[in-house]
């Protein structure tokens, strides 16, 4: 049996790459069955590695959840994930994949699919095998963080139940989800999370119980405005002060204003202007920044375009556009005459 928890407390440990940063620590937290004892199988894990538990494991199994604190103000804690061990429930391994490289919590834009790699272990066949070592449930929830929520402190016990399915066969399946299901009218601005599930079959040793779970979070797409010039608007002097307006940028995000001669063509490479926001935070963001004092960039007259670009792992898009003519040469009209 401890051999076997080593291997549970190292998937738990591995199956999810917990921040490296100094503002995180992480934790691991032991939940006896079905009594419901607890115990912090440690003060501080490490990023990868494993150990044994602190306690033995009852006929009834234990929970085992792994846990981050983020210290930075303000102090955040995460649930990463949770595996449920006994004697002879099978082992369940679930990871969530998306287009983002980021690892402390898997995350995805609103418009972009995400997989689920479920992997099941340990099922029996025989006559005389319990039930809950035949057959593990399989459950999709989604949880709606509303127009401007972060998921700090969020209640996961009132997650919508969104499908569930019986997997009686070892082996790995991989499942793709072309969009989120998060509640929202408006598609394109959903926040939340999808969270999935293994969970053994009750019996009367314990209750069923999370094999493994783990969630990807749903961040909304940006949008934003350049105020300040009109489209098709005519320019004889100094460039006008620019007001960019930026909405929801998705986490470890660059945006920037980009200047290029002729009427908009998406794709198009330009002068890069005067301004740019990194936005490094975890969750999306919104912002307004002022831009003036960038005239020189723009050396002959004639039609130009501005574009408020962002870039995040799934490409450059953009975000607002604006077209406008320049002509800044004075023309003089007149006649010289001369008495002789």
């Amino acid at each position: 049996m401890k051999n076997l928890l080593q291997r549970i407390l190292c998937l738990l440990i591995s199956g999810v790459s917990c921040a490296s940063a100094l503002t995180y620590t992480n934790y691991i937290r032991q939940t006896q069955m079905p009594a419901g004892v607890t115990w912090d199988a440690s003060a501080t894990v490490a990023a990868s590695g494993s150990q044994l538990s602190s306690l033995a494991i009852n006929p009834g199994g234990a929970r085992f959840d792994l846990w981050t604190i983020d210290s930075s103000s303000p102090v955040k804690e995460y649930l990463l994930n949770t595996k449920y061990v006994s004697s002879y429930v099978p082992v369940a391994d679930v990871v969530v994949r998306s287009e983002d490289p980021y690892t402390v919590i898997p995350r995805t834009r609103a418009d972009r699919p995400f997989y689920v790699d479920v992997t099941i272990s340990g099922l029996l066949s025989g006559a005389t095998d319990p039930d809950p070592s035949k057959s593990v449930t399989f459950l999709r929830h989604t949880q709606s963080y509303g127009t401007t929520g972060t998921g700090i402190g969020i209640d996961r016990s009132q997650a919508t139940l969104y499908s569930q399915a019986t997997i009686a066969q070892n082996g790995k399946q991989t499942l793709t989800y072309t969009l989120s299901m998060i509640a929202g009218a408006n598609r394109a601005k959903l926040r939340g999370e999808e969270r999935f599930s293994v969970y053994s079959l009750e019996d009367y040793q314990a209750p069923a119980s999370t094999l493994d779970s783990m969630y990807i979070q749903i961040w909304p797409v940006a949008d934003g405005s350049i105020a300040g010039i009109t489209n098709g608007q005519l320019i004889r002097n100094v460039m006008p002060q620019l007001t960019v307006t930026m909405n929801d940028l998705y986490p470890s995000s660059s945006t920037y204003l980009q200047a290029y001669k002729g009427n908009p063509v998406l794709g198009t490479t330009g002068v890069i202007l005067p301004w740019s926001l990194n936005h490094s935070d975890s969750v999306p963001v919104s912002a307004v920044n002022l831009v003036s004092g960038y005239d020189n960039f723009f050396d002959s007259d004639g039609r130009w375009t501005i574009e408020l670009l962002t870039v995040t792992p799934f490409g450059i898009d953009r975000l607002a556009v604006v077209s406008f003519d320049l002509d800044r040469y004075i023309y003089v009209n007149g006649s010289v005459t001369t008495i002789e």
